[in-house]
C-alpha cells in the first residue's frame, strides 16, 4: 500500500466516526452554512500572481514544517500579503490540521478558503461549508467518475468551487465535466514523492481552456511561476515554502511583490 492508499483507508474510518457524531443536520443549521461563499476560480482569472498560500504544519513526506504558528496570524498575514486564496488542510492524521483550523481562518480574514482534505464522502462536502470553505478539493486518484461527478455537483449545489487534482492523463481524461471549476495539476507523484514541473507542462495542453488550471507542489521560486503562466496556468499552490519562515505573511509578501516586479 502506498501512502495514498494508507490515508484513505484512514479517512473512511474518521469520516465515519464523525458521522457518527454530527449528523448532518446539526451542520445544515450551522452559522456558517447560510454564509455567500467566495469564487477563488473568479480570483485567480483576474489575478497578476495567482498564489494560493497554504497553512501546513507537516506533511508525510517532510514531518513538521512548522508547529509554532497559529493559523489566525497565517491567514490576516496571507490576506495582507495579497494571496488569491488560502489553502487550510484540515488532515489530522497526516498533516496536523483540523476543522478548527478553518474555522479559524474563516474569522481571520476574507479570503477564498480551500478545505484541503482527501474527500471520500459527501458527509465531508456539508463539512466543508459548514465550518467556512469557499473551494473544496477533490483527488481524481482516488475517486471514481462517478464519486467525482456526485460530489462535484453536491459542492456546485452548495456554491462551493471544485479544484479537482490530477497527476497524469488518466486521471484528467476521466475526470473532466462541467461541474469543477479549476483543474489542478500536482507535480509531486503521491506514490514516490518525487516532484516534476513537467507534469503540470505535459497535462497542461490537454485541459479544456473552461477551467481555470492550477498548478501545485514543488513551486518555490519565480522562475517556474513565469514558465508555467506561458503554459496556461492561472493559479499556484504554495505550501511549504512560506510556511517553513517564522513569518509566512511576509514571505508570502516579498515574494508576491518579487514576482509583480
Amino acid at each position: 500500500m502506498n501512502i495514498l492508499d494508507n490515508i484513505t483507508a484512514d479517512k473512511r474510518k474518521e469520516v465515519n466516526l464523525r458521522k457518527g457524531l454530527i449528523p448532518v443536520s446539526q451542520l445544515e443549521h450551522s452559522v456558517l452554512f447560510e454564509r455567500d461563499t467566495i469564487s477563488l476560480a473568479e480570483r485567480l482569472k483576474t489575478s497578476t500572481s495567482g498564489i494560493i498560500a497554504e497553512h501546513k504544519r507537516r506533511s508525510p513526506s517532510k514531518s513538521i514544517i512548522n508547529n509554532n504558528l497559529n493559523v489566525q496570524d497565517v491567514a490576516r498575514g496571507y490576506e495582507d500579503a495579497g494571496v488569491c486564496g488560502m489553502s487550510v488542510l484540515t488532515d489530522g492524521k497526516y498533516f496536523g490540521g483540523s476543522l478548527d483550523d478553518l474555522l479559524t481562518a474563516r474569522a481571520s480574514c476574507n479570503l477564498p478558503l480551500l478545505r484541503k482534505e482527501f474527500i471520500i464522502d459527501e458527509y465531508q462536502i456539508i463539512e466543508a461549508k459548514a465550518y467556512g470553505a469557499d473551494v473544496i478539493l477533490l483527488i481524481a486518484a482516488i475517486l471514481s467518475k462517478e464519486e467525482i461527478k456526485q460530489f462535484s455537483e453536491l459542492a456546485k449545489s452548495l456554491n462551493l468551487d471544485v479544484l479537482l487534482e490530477v497527476h497524469n492523463e488518466a486521471e484528467l481524461q476521466k475526470s473532466i465535466m462541467p461541474s469543477l471549476d479549476m483543474l489542478g495539476v500536482n507535480n509531486r507523484n503521491l506514490k514516490t514523492f518525487e516532484v516534476s514541473l513537467d507534469t503540470s507542462k505535459n497535462l497542461s495542453q490537454i485541459i479544456p481552456d473552461d477551467f481555470v488550471k492550477v498548478s501545485e507542489s514543488g513551486i518555490s521560486a519565480i522562475e517556474p511561476i513565469s514558465v508555467l503562466k506561458d503554459y496556461g496556468f492561472r493559479g499556484f499552490l504554495i505550501g511549504e515554502n512560506f510556511m517553513k519562515t517564522e513569518n509566512p505573511g511576509a514571505s508570502a509578501k516579498a515574494f508576491i511583490k518579487a514576482l509583480e516586479q
